[in-house]
């Protein structure tokens, strides 16, 4: 069996547990998916309550008798995070793998950004990983001992590299998001904990499915409209990134397929990113 079908196999995450923060929508819930595909069983939680039930019940009905449990939280309430990490201990035992996938983008420029959106800005890219990774880090220091590995995977963006105007504060965020991987891989390192991310170029997602929605020609389906949307941002595969594609780069990371990677990031752009 080769590298990549033990990697997709049912059972290649069997007896290890993954936490997914911001899993009940998108990136998230298709993180989830993966990892519940390859046998793991995986603690998400979200903010909206109804979306994370609804999402636990197509969870539940696409993987009978699967390990899975659920939880509200607010990634940046500190305490919040820590009953989550608390309970979905209690729930499925400690934790071998957390994706840090919590957190959006915000459009605005440097002329239209006052100090409270920059505040709020930095504030929930970076506390949307701390507060998890610090309610967690006993867990993974743990379950290293125990299997030999356990990991972190931070979802981020290509504008940590690539900013843009538009997108000030989010691209400032993301830019010190890929300097805390980095920073957080050597200090876990003695540990034995591993920590990577992604940087996601344009993904489907309901942003974009509004836009499309919005668009001034009625005649264009989805796939004409996304596929000049690709040519117009120059990504050279011509088309957006879907979010199980993201999924499956985060679920690399945090599973043992990956256990001589530490402080990177794989690029999911579909070739958008203009670095050598």
């Amino acid at each position: 069996m080769n590298v990549l079908s033990s990697f997709l196999a049912a059972d290649a995450l069997a007896g290890r547990t993954a936490v997914v923060t911001g899993g009940s929508s998108g990136i998230g819930l298709a993180t989830v998916q993966v990892l519940l595909s390859a046998g793991a069983a995986v603690a998400l939680c979200g903010r909206n309550a109804e979306r994370l039930d609804g999402a636990v019940a197509g969870l539940r009905e696409q993987f009978p008798g699967a390990k899975l449990f659920a939880r509200t939280c607010d990634v940046l309430d500190a305490e919040s995070v820590r009953a989550f990490a608390a309970e979905s201990q209690a729930a499925l035992g400690p934790a071998a793998m957390l994706v840090n996938n919590a957190g959006q983008g915000r459009v605005s420029t440097f002329a239209d950004t006052d100090d409270q959106a920059w505040m709020d800005e930095l504030k929930l890219k970076f506390f949307s990983i701390i507060h998890p990774t610090r309610a967690f880090l006993p867990q993974l220091v743990a379950e290293r001992q125990r299997l030999g590995d356990a990991a972190i995977a931070c979802a981020n963006s290509l504008l940590a590299r690539q900013p843009e105007p538009h997108m000030v504060a989010t691209s400032a965020a993301r830019a010190g998001i890929l300097n805390l991987v980095r920073s957080l891989a050597t200090e876990f390192a003695p540990q034995g904990v591993r920590v990577n991310g992604i940087l996601i170029g344009l993904v489907e997602s309901g942003q974009w499915r509004r836009r499309f929605e919005a668009r001034e020609d009625k005649s264009q389906d989805w796939a004409t409209w996304s596929a000049d949307l690709a040519t117009k941002k120059h990504i050279p595969l011509g088309r957006l990134g879907l979010p199980v594609e993201a999924a499956r780069a985060l679920a690399f990371l945090v599973s043992p397929f990956s256990s001589y990677t530490s402080g990177s990031h794989i690029d999911v752009s579909g070739g958008h990113s203009r670095a050598a």
